[in-house]
């Protein structure tokens, strides 16, 4: 095994921080600190938790597992197929991608630019050609992204968020307001909710195979050796994030007498730093937003393409990467309040699958790989969150928000976890029924 000095463990670290950090890091932990105000320390804890922790046990799942394809063949290998495919197609071309390279417009190319060149939706899709052009460039080479990402885009945009918050220091912002809305009654599970919208928990279903190409190309070798590092990649870029979104949470909260009346975390940014630096500081929250969702699309763009290129021999890995940033750059130019408006329904979809995955994953090690456990949890999870999803997105006409309110925690937004637990348990026993005839069996058959 080559053991990686502590200068490479840094930058493979950075690269995984470079990797999460996007446009939901950005925008959402502001808006969170406006909205929770004197509420936020357990709202931001509670964001932590789903926002830093499950991406990292992700991460660390995926890693012990041998990828997101093996981890859900634990369930079924049809299911697997289909889970796969739709992780990997929301947290790509068909969303994450395209939401990245729409914020970066918004906020680093559209303050600038006259009304009518805006609504004519020109200016949109030539940044979005030379934005995902760029993105194809940096993707070409995936064994060069710890150093493109690690080494340059990560460290400035460090910088970056420091010179905003030590500003805001030795400026002060303005006190904490009063929370609204569910930050008022349950301010850590609302948190809790809101890390949804980074979507780190599936990304990091994705990643795991960048985290790995990087290890190997630095001559690490070994499950155990790539499992390790992972790891240790993972615990640190959580740590990094977690001080992010403190900080940014922070400016929210101090700043929510400036930014009243503002509907997302940019439109907070925003006058927080214009508060800060004038307009010239418009220049600098756009290099921000610019860096953050370059970095993340490009890890999204490269864990997409070596997933389609391992099912279609007959197209390259090459080939995918010009495919996906194609494909992203034609729904990019939806705009982004289009790209938003469908975000909510599908991660609640998507993510209690996610998580109930990870977790059976991590007491693998109790459960011993039996089908019947992973099954009963997904089922029951799945059921549960889909028929969620459809009554956010308003499919049923609020007839089934009765029925499902009679599920604990439901209030809170975590009404799937309860039923994936007793789908667990029934799992469980039937599986330890089945096992305890099949002894019994070979015990009779035995000759005496």
């Amino acid at each position: 095994m080559e053991r990686l000095t502590k200068k490479e463990c840094l930058w493979v670290s950075l690269m995984v921080f470079s990797l999460f950090f996007g446009a939901g890091n950005l925008i959402f932990p502001p808006f969170l600190g406006q909205t929770a105000g004197t509420q936020l320390w357990p709202a931001l804890g509670g964001f932590i938790v789903s926002a830093v922790g499950l991406p990292i046990l992700g991460v660390v799942a995926v890693a012990k597992s041998g990828g997101l394809q093996s981890l859900a063949k634990r369930v079924h290998p049809v299911f697997a197929v289909v889970f796969t495919l739709l992780v990997y197609l929301s947290i790509g071309p068909l969303l994450g991608i395209p939401r990245n390279g729409g914020l970066a417009f918004e906020m680093g190319i559209s303050p600038y630019l006259p009304s009518a060149w805006l609504e004519s939706g020109m200016a949109l899709f030539i940044y979005s050609l030379v934005y995902f052009a760029v993105a194809f460039w940096l993707c070409l080479s995936p064994a060069k992204l710890s150093d493109r990402l690690g080494k340059l885009l990560t460290p400035l945009l460090l910088l970056l968020l420091g010179v905003i918050f030590a500003c805001s220091l030795v400026n002060p912002l303005g006190s904490f307001g009063s929370p609204v809305g569910g930050y008022v009654t349950g301010p850590f599970f609302k948190g809790f909710l809101d890390g949804y919208m980074t979507m780190d928990t599936i990304a990091a279903l994705n990643f795991g195979i960048v985290i790995v190409m990087a290890l190997k190309k630095k001559g690490v070798k070994g499950e155990k050796a790539l499992i390790t590092y992972t790891i240790y990649a993972g615990v640190f870029a959580g740590v990094l994030l977690a001080g992010i979104y403190v900080l940014l949470g922070y400016l929210g909260a101090s700043g929510a007498s400036l930014a009243a009346g503002a509907s997302n975390g940019a439109d907070t940014l925003t006058h927080v730093v214009l508060h800060l630096f004038g307009t010239s500081g418009i220049v600098l929250l756009g290099l921000v937003f610019t860096l953050a969702c370059l970095s993340t699309s490009v890890g999204l763009i490269t864990s997409c393409s070596q997933y389609f290129s391992s099912l279609t021999p007959h197209i390259s890995y090459k080939g995918w990467v010009a495919i996906l940033s194609s494909v992203s750059m034609l729904f990019a130019n939806l705009g982004l309040d289009g790209i938003l408006a469908v975000s909510v329904p599908i991660l609640s979809a998507i993510y209690p699958m996610a998580i109930t995955l990870i977790a059976l994953a991590l007491t693998d090690r109790w459960i011993h790989g039996r089908r019947m456990v992973y099954v009963g949890a997904m089922v029951c999870a799945g059921v549960v969150s889909v028929v969620d999803a459809c009554v956010q997105a308003d499919l049923f006409n609020g007839h089934l928000v009765g029925w499902l309110s009679l599920l604990p925690l439901y209030e809170e937004g975590l009404g799937w976890t309860v039923p994936a637990l007793v789908g667990a348990a029934i799992g469980l026993a039937l599986a330890v029924m089945v096992e305890s005839r099949a002894v019994r069996r070979t015990q009779i058959n035995q000759p005496s």
